[in-house]
């Protein structure tokens, strides 16, 4: 589709295409276009840090003993500060760490709403059908939609700040198996990253971030009511659950 990053046509499919006819670092991964994507990200406004990647045996590249978010997490306790838009910088590190994923920290220009894949396809699919706009959109291997929007906002008094932990933790994922909103002091991977294990498991731009990031709630409702039949279909498996309009 034309809103796919990664695609063959236009400026980004000519950079794709140079990026691939070059001679890759050892032990590079061929993301098709890895740098052009991650400049795109950054070019859009989202701030971006070196992660971990995954190592052989559904390992990560920390080393950490039972590592609970191993591939998923930025290699620096830094990353809040170390993350930026910096053309220079974010080459730097892709060519630097040919095999890192990159992380970016949400709450500073972009929040992100993180749903079950199936939820997320339907939500997604009721968005675009209503007309309303939606801005860039991945999705994971390992189950999840990710969507961008503009962020709750820099209030003046600091302490009106609702930090990430009210909603969920990246270390803590599997306790929010519905819709999670990652803002300030979070952060989720962005396109393209690896994740671990025996297949080829990636995180991908379903709409890349040439789309606009959307008020994150002009999508709230859709993607909740989509969580809340995804929930009720995994209690209950066979049941159906009607659309709300």
């Amino acid at each position: 589709m034309s809103g796919t990053f990664g695609g063959r046509s236009g400026r980004q499919g000519k950079l794709s295409q140079w990026l691939r006819g070059r001679r890759p670092k050892e032990g590079a991964a061929d993301d098709g276009g890895r740098e052009a994507l991650l400049l795109a990200a950054a070019g859009a406004g989202l701030p971006l840090a070196p992660a971990a990647h995954p190592a052989p045996g559904y390992r990560c590249s920390c080393d950490r003993v039972g590592c609970p978010t191993p591939a998923r997490h930025p290699v620096s306790f830094a990353w809040q500060t170390q993350s930026t838009t910096d053309r220079a910088q974010i080459e730097r590190w892709a060519r630097h760490q040919p095999l890192a994923n990159f992380i970016t920290a949400t709450g500073m220009v972009h929040d992100v709403l993180d749903v079950p894949l199936q939820a997320g396809r339907e939500a997604l699919q009721r968005l675009l059908g209503a007309g309303i706009e939606v801005g860039p959109v991945a999705e994971s291997d390992d189950g999840r939609m990710l969507f961008f929007t503009l962020t709750r906002g820099t209030p003046e008094d600091e302490d009106e700040w609702w930090p990430c932990e009210l909603d969920c933790h990246p270390e803590t994922m599997d306790e929010h198996p519905g819709l999670r909103w990652h803002c300030r002091g979070s952060y989720v991977l962005v396109p393209p990253a690896r994740l671990p294990g025996d297949d080829d498991q990636r995180v991908r731009w379903v709409r890349g971030p040439e789309h606009a990031l959307p008020d994150p709630l002009s999508l709230l409702e859709a993607l909740t009511d989509a969580c809340a039949r995804h929930g009720a279909e995994a209690d209950h498996p066979g049941a159906a659950w009607p659309l709300r309009h």
